[in-house]
């Protein structure tokens, strides 16, 4: 299958060795970015899979570029304009001090980006399947014009979609998220991740208890069976994560699909790199409908491709199905 993902390249600058900002005198540089991680990761397990974006004419966009094609990603349709490209500082965390981020993504090429340029048929044309974030149209009025039309354009070519909410505080309000992105799920197949999305229960109030905290079997099955009803999606899955410290986290996954709930194993493990841990889990998961694994495995699969992207550094999970097929072989995950 061709696989498309749509959102900003973003460069991350991150103080080496765990130090602050106000210490560094030299910072790591890594590429990145939701929709890309997704790409890249999803490229490694084989997929043939594509990018579009919008980027500066400067060395910086030339190499976030030069890092997709090492990692086999197609960029043909990523355009060149505007002055900027997206850019945030991260103070990565450890033990009991927690991970910092500072955007710097204001104005950035695609935030800029003029909707009414693309023929957002003739892009997605010849895909299989669409990947869109709730990041995109955070970022700009553009951008949420940009993600509407290219949601409506994949469901009239019958492309598979799958929709990560992934809400930032730093970008917009989390009502004003609520809002834009529940308008979205009408075109959305496969839904990763259920905050912020309106639910409301059977007397018409938004559910919340469930949402955020550690929920149990039976909470998450009505969560999804209750996100089914209103949108009608063909797969639903949420990662739950227990934070014991900064290095050190657990996580297991529930999915929804064909009328049934599931629970995926639970990895405990100690972190490298937090970032673009959800996005493995996107991909593991989008590589495992897509290869018509049957739901248990999906589940496990995607959990145990996320767990892995932790122990290395950068944004994206380079592993291939075999490593993530001996996590799930070995011992280290917790019983359910």
């Amino acid at each position: 299958m061709k696989f498309i993902s749509i959102g900003e390249i973003l460069a991350r600058f991150s103080p080496q060795n765990y130090e602050k900002i106000q210490q560094a005198t030299a910072y790591n540089v890594n590429f990145g970015g939701a929709e890309v991680n997704v790409a890249v990761s999803l490229s490694e397990l084989g997929v043939d899979t594509a990018v579009f974006s919008i980027v500066p004419e400067n060395s910086i966009a030339d190499a976030a570029l030069s890092y997709l094609r090492s990692h086999k990603v197609d960029t043909t349709h990523i355009k060149r304009g505007g002055e900027k490209l997206g850019l945030y500082y991260l103070e990565e965390g450890v033990s009991i001090r927690p991970s910092e981020a500072i955007y710097d993504r204001k104005h950035s090429s695609i935030s800029e980006i003029d909707p009414d340029s693309i023929d957002y048929i003739e892009l997605l044309r010849g895909y299989d399947w669409l990947h869109v974030s709730g990041i995109t149209p955070a970022l700009s009025e553009n951008c949420r014009i940009l993600t509407e039309r290219v949601l409506k354009a994949a469901k009239a070519l019958g492309i598979t979609v799958s929709f990560d909410p992934n809400f930032r505080g730093k970008l917009w309000s989390f009502q004003t998220a609520r809002d834009v992105l529940s308008g979205y799920m009408q075109y959305v197949d496969v839904l990763i991740g259920i905050e912020p999305v309106h639910l409301k229960d059977e007397d018409g109030k938004e559910i919340k208890e469930g949402l955020s905290m550690n929920p149990d079997f039976e909470t998450m099955d009505y969560i999804f069976r209750k996100l089914k009803e209103k949108y009608n999606f063909k797969a639903i899955a949420r990662t739950v994560r227990e934070v014991h410290s900064s290095s050190n986290n657990s996580l297991k996954a529930f999915l929804h699909i064909g009328g049934k709930t599931y629970e995926s194993k639970k990895f405990n493990f100690n972190i490298v790199d937090r970032v673009g841990g959800g996005d493995a889990f996107t991909a593991g998961l989008i590589y495992s409908l897509m290869e018509n694994l049957k739901p248990q495995k999906t589940i496990d699969f995607a959990v145990a491709a996320s767990a892995i992207k932790h122990t290395i550094r950068g944004d994206a999970n380079i592993v291939s199905r075999g490593n993530i097929e001996s996590l799930l072989e070995s011992n280290f995950e917790i019983d359910r």
